[in-house]
């Protein structure tokens, strides 16, 4: 087993920790900003920069270079010559959420999809925790961590109309949560164009303009983005007709 440093003291960095620990490393820090990290590569097998994007290159920079230690960053959407300044570099990104340090550790052991590239300890660190390794060109990390995104993130924030939408007739989000997690088992089971439903994959044109009669003004171009996304997948399918002028135009 190996000795890890983590530096950054957030979600992902406490999440590391703690799943790093509890797979048997010895596990050092975390480092947090107060910290002054020139030393930081010093005395263990890996480093690990749990730090936002935009201060990666800055805070790798900070640090004195090892011929012994990795320094691994947990960015999805950077490559490895943000550690330019270190002879061992790698990284690891997760595809799972790490809200808090708890939940996050406990998702990270669990078999979950990493993105590994660099030196080879981040794949044995990688294997340790049970993940599932992939492997993502520097060139196509923007794409793969847009993807991530959206995965993850946007549907979040879809939920968060969906809880303002049924907020306006009395309804909470835990109403709707079933219809949501019944979608996501059709998409593993049946893939998304197999799961899809609903009134843009029937071309069902009064349906959606009464939806949008409906909705607050605030929450239409979401309500709309959402229409044509879901007409792309039909339409990749052979599935649908072009929609009417009236419903085109909230979903340019």
């Amino acid at each position: 087993m190996s000795t890890i440093r983590v530096l950054g003291a957030g979600r992902a960095g406490r999440s590391f920790s703690l799943a790093l620990s509890s797979a048997g490393h010895r596990v050092l820090g975390p480092l947090t900003r107060a910290d002054d990290p020139l030393e930081a590569a010093t005395g263990t097998d890996a480093l690990v920069l749990a730090v936002p994007d935009d201060e990666l290159a800055h805070v790798a920079a900070s640090i004195r270079p090892s011929t012994t230690c990795c320094v691994i960053h947990l960015s999805g959407s950077l490559g490895l010559d943000v550690l330019d300044p270190h002879p061992r570099r790698a990284s690891m990104h997760p595809l799972v959420p790490l809200p808090n340090a708890a939940v996050g550790a406990a998702r990270l052991g669990a078999g979950v999809t990493m993105a590994i590239a660099g030196d080879p300890l981040a794949g044995e660190l990688a294997a340790s925790l049970g993940a599932t390794p992939v492997s993502v060109a520097d060139e196509d990390r923007a794409a793969y961590h847009a993807a991530a995104c959206v995965a993850a993130n946007h549907v979040v924030a879809l939920l968060g109309q969906v809880e303002r939408i049924a907020a306006t007739i009395g309804l909470p989000l835990e109403a709707y949560l079933g219809l949501s997690l019944a979608a996501l088992e059709d998409v593993r089971a049946l893939g998304p164009r197999g799961a899809l439903t609903g009134p843009a994959r029937r071309g069902d044109w009064a349906t959606i303009a009464r939806h949008l009669d409906a909705l607050d003004e605030a929450e239409r171009a979401g309500y709309g983005a959402g229409v044509a996304l879901a007409l792309e997948l039909a339409a990749s399918d052979g599935a649908v007709v072009a929609p009417p002028a009236t419903v085109a135009d909230t979903t340019r």
